[in-house]
Parts: structure tokens; C-alpha cells; sequence
């Protein structure tokens, strides 16, 4: 009994492992991030940027 419940963990561990190997093969979109038309900032949030400010 208890070497099925391990075997079947074993196989379960591959299973995921087999999935995780699958999503680093698969290739990654990335989002544009915004960035600012004066000064080429990566813009975080919602607010104005630095250079904008004064």
C-alpha cells in the first residue's frame, strides 16, 4: 500500500515537472511597458512623470 501511494507521487512529481519544462519551451509574450515621450522613463502607475513634474 504504501509503495503505490509513493509511486504514484513519483509519477505525479513528473507530471509536473514534465509541465514546468513545457512552459520554459514555449515562448514568452511580454508587454510593452509605457514609457515616457520626453525622456524615455519606464512609467509606473498612472501619475505624470518625474521630468513632468518641474
Amino acid at each position: 500500500m504504501v509503495l503505490k501511494i509513493v509511486t504514484l507521487f513519483l509519477v505525479f512529481v513528473a507530471v509536473l515537472g514534465m509541465f514546468g519544462k513545457l512552459s520554459l519551451l514555449l515562448p514568452k509574450r511580454r508587454q510593452k511597458t509605457a514609457r515616457c515621450k520626453t525622456c524615455g522613463r519606464h512609467l509606473i502607475g498612472s501619475g505624470p512623470c518625474a521630468c513632468k513634474k518641474g
